[in-house]
């Protein structure tokens, strides 16, 4: 999908390497691990191919990709120590095998090295956007924390949630391009909103699969979310008709079959095609705010995602 940066993608792996260097043993040895790990990448691919897209300085689009992925990947070690998970990418979580102090502190360089990346671009505003991203960030852990814990299921809280979870640092990827690069604030506006919707129907279609998909297709068990007391957007439409989809959600669904019960009741009261109508939406939305920008190669791969929502939604 991304053949047009491919070459790109592999001076970012050397820069992202040559970033997380440490004289600790245990950070440098974290890093290392991120770095062979790889991943989907799509956040500094998402930067990358906003340059290509704008005809930015390539060490603009690189200095976006990099704060990105920094900033991700902090939040990652972060999140699985909260999240108690025993692995990431496939290997062991790396406060498993180092300790909290470690992972925690691992996660603090990274951000320290976003700074020094801040400092090296020289502008404020693309300073002010990772700083808000970060507290955005931040924020829809917590609140998505708080919305279990207290019981206060809202569809504003979920959309806040899933845009700071997912869609602001998708976002940012875009909009610091467009920052560094000083285009208009309509490209740069439209730039962001492409962002932000398709981060929500991505991270919507994440969260409708982890209930309604199937165990063999997604590699981990089903209901995780609901598990964990997590109000997703089916499981919202649902507990507004069903008491018995709300006591499910409640009790986190401890008891046998709950699960699967969640998953008849969502489909029961068509929470189900609700939720693919909301990721489509999302998705067509995203596109729309690209229409603004020349016709090419890198227009055509960042409308192909979106338009992967568009697919598995319908």
């Amino acid at each position: 999908m991304f053949d047009l940066i491919q070459e790109d993608l592999k001076t970012f792996e050397m820069r992202l390497a040559d970033e997380l260097q440490s004289s600790v043993a245990f950070i440098d040895a974290i890093g290392e691990e991120l770095v062979s790990a790889g991943g989907k990448r799509l956040r500094p691919s998402l930067a990358l191919l906003a340059g290509r897209l704008l005809g930015a300085h390539p060490t603009k689009s690189m200095t976006v990709a990099l704060a990105v992925e920094l900033l991700h990947s902090a939040s990652l070690l972060h999140d699985d120590l909260i999240d108690d998970a025993d692995t990431r990418r496939g290997r062991e979580a790396a406060f498993k095998r180092y300790g909290n102090v470690v992972s925690v502190m691992s996660g603090d360089f990274m951000l320290a090295k976003v700074l020094n990346l801040l400092a090296d671009a020289d502008s404020a505003d693309f300073t002010r956007l990772m700083s808000q991203t970060a507290a955005d960030i931040c924020e829809a852990e917590v609140l998505q924390f708080q919305m279990a814990a207290l019981e206060t299921y809202s569809f504003e809280d979920y959309t806040t949630i899933i845009q700071g979870k997912t869609a602001v640092l998708i976002a940012a990827a875009l909009e610091g391009v467009a920052i560094l690069h000083g285009v208009d604030a309509q490209m740069q506006n439209d730039l962001r909103n492409f962002g932000l919707a398709y981060g929500r129907a991505f991270q919507m279609q994440d969260d409708y699969l982890d209930l309604m998909g199937e165990e063999a297709t997604l590699g981990k068990p089903i209901g995780g979310d609901l598990r964990e007391g997590k109000a997703t957007y089916p499981v919202l439409l649902v507990i507004e008709q069903s008491p018995e989809a709300l006591a499910i959600l409640r009790r986190h669904a401890k008891e046998n079959d709950d699960v699967l019960k969640m998953r008849e009741l969502v489909a029961k009261h068509g929470a189900d095609v609700a939720t693919k109508a909301k990721i489509i939406e999302e998705a067509e939305s995203a596109l729309g705010y690209l229409e603004s920008f020349p016709d090419g190669e890198a227009k055509m791969i960042l409308a192909s995602l979106p338009e992967r929502e568009l697919e598995r939604a319908r």
